[in-house]
């Protein structure tokens, strides 16, 4: 039997409107059969259909009696709210009565046993982390900057190597996402530095004039490092959020809003100025003609030798103040949509579904990129100066000022067209790949 005919068996048996409530999407269907398909052919039969459900009511009793926190048989709003703060996710009264409502059928404002099951028995998210991972999006989410708040771990997570496997995950997707949108980043990066009132670059002119001078694979230059360097800022953030989330918050108490985002901006600031290096390269070998610079590591040689070891720091300054907006925004955004989406729309399901949360995730970075985009075209600037032929090597204030008074407050946002282009590609590429990759590491089945 394969999974409609088994899913049509267990829907035979419950009303109609139970029925309409249980249906998955598809992607939950193949995470199910994946779950109970014992015998790897693609499908499932009614033995097979029936362990999964007999195991996956298990796990379900046993997630149950954790939130069943004084064993009377019902869990309520309360117990809710405590469950999910001990899990480092703070909600309020109101939206733990949301949650609630959604597996509340008659109406007590209770959830029983068989309110419970009668929920997540079709959901392949068995337990707590797993259903609060439905509102985690930085990991999943890469658009070329990576600047945003990092995901909260639960405990069980680092305790067994879950987070790793996450974090390996947001790596391999932000790799191909990025791949996917290379020349889109490259042109953006060429009308950052060359466009101007009296020189003006259009997207098609950017991307034909590349092409002339370099052909289709110079359309991807730069993108190596640029992948190459996800890894150890990936890797430096998560580390040194976890340590500043310990310094801001009280032994034992809880991460406040406020104190996540001062904890991931300074993680932010912190793996940054680790790997800013690779940023000035980036810029530097986007901008590069052919056979300029054989490689990262010959373009390394040729700064150091020509403008010393400052010069891999230049435009510092303006990316180290533009993680503020950024994250701010993206966080601040992030948190009402979601909130927003809990209060009208949460009434058969707390799970807000994948376009809900891509969804949001875009709406959130773009927010968050548009208020810092000026600070980041000052910074590719700085970092492009001695590429260009100019004998004024101005400082971020005297190059915001000159770009003020020559192009107008729009001039800050040169480039803005391809940089909002390629999000909704480079969302979707990461949601895909970041999906395959957690089935293939083991993170869900």
């Amino acid at each position: 039997m394969n999974t409609d005919i088994g899913l049509c068996c267990y829907y035979g048996s419950t009303s109609n409107s139970e029925a309409n409530r249980l249906i998955l999407s598809f992607v939950f269907v193949q995470k199910i059969v994946s779950s109970g398909d014992e015998n790897k052919d693609g499908g499932l039969d009614f033995n097979e259909f029936n362990k999964y459900l007999k195991e996956h009511e298990k796990k379900l009793r046993l997630t149950f009696k954790s939130l069943d926190k004084n064993n009377d048989g019902h869990i309520d709003a309360s117990e809710i709210k405590q469950s999910l703060e001990e899990l480092g996710m703070d909600i309020t009264k109101e939206e733990a009565q949301t949650i609630l409502q959604s597996m509340d059928i008659d109406g007590t404002m209770m959830v029983d046993w068989n309110e419970w099951r009668d929920h997540f028995l079709f959901n392949p998210a068995h337990n707590l982390n797993e259903i609060i991972r439905y509102w985690k999006h930085s990991s999943v989410l890469d658009i070329g900057e990576s600047i945003a708040i990092p995901d909260e771990f639960t405990e069980e997570e680092k305790i067994s190597g879950g987070w790793w496997k996450q974090l390996s995950a947001g790596a391999m997707a932000g790799a191909v996402s990025r791949t996917g949108t290379a020349p889109l980043d490259r042109v953006k990066v060429f009308m950052q530095v060359h466009s101007s009132k009296s020189n003006r670059v259009t997207l098609l002119g950017g991307f034909k004039q590349m092409i002339k001078e370099g052909g289709m694979a110079s359309l991807w230059r730069g993108n190596g490092v640029n992948v190459l360097k996800i890894a150890p800022e990936t890797a430096i953030k998560f580390m040194a959020y976890e340590q500043y989330k310990k310094l801001l918050t009280p032994e034992g108490g809880k991460v406040q809003t406020h104190q996540r985002f001062m904890a991931g901006s300074l993680a932010g600031a912190t793996a940054q100025s680790s790997i800013y290096p690779m940023e000035m390269m980036k810029t530097r070998l986007t901008l590069g003609k052919t056979g300029q610079y054989n490689g990262m590591f010959d373009c390394a040689k040729k700064i150091l030798r020509k403008e010393g070891i400052k010069a891999f720091y230049k435009g510092y300054t303006p990316n180290m103040i533009g993680i503020i907006p950024y994250a701010g925004i993206d966080l601040a955004v992030y948190e009402s949509l979601k909130n927003a989406w809990l209060s009208r729309y949460a009434k058969d399901t707390a799970n807000p579904g994948i376009l809900v949360l891509l969804g949001c995730g875009t709406i959130s970075s773009t927010c968050g990129q548009l208020a810092s985009y000026p600070l980041a075209l000052l910074r590719t600037r700085m970092q492009a100066q001695a590429t260009l032929e100019v004998s004024d090597k101005s400082t971020m204030t005297g190059l915001m000022k000159g770009i003020m008074a020559n192009e107008g407050f729009f001039g800050l946002y040169r480039g803005i067209l391809p940089n909002f282009m390629k999000v909704i590609p480079a969302v979707s590429l990461s949601y895909v790949v970041y999906e395959y990759m957690k089935t293939g590491l083991g993170i869900s089945k």
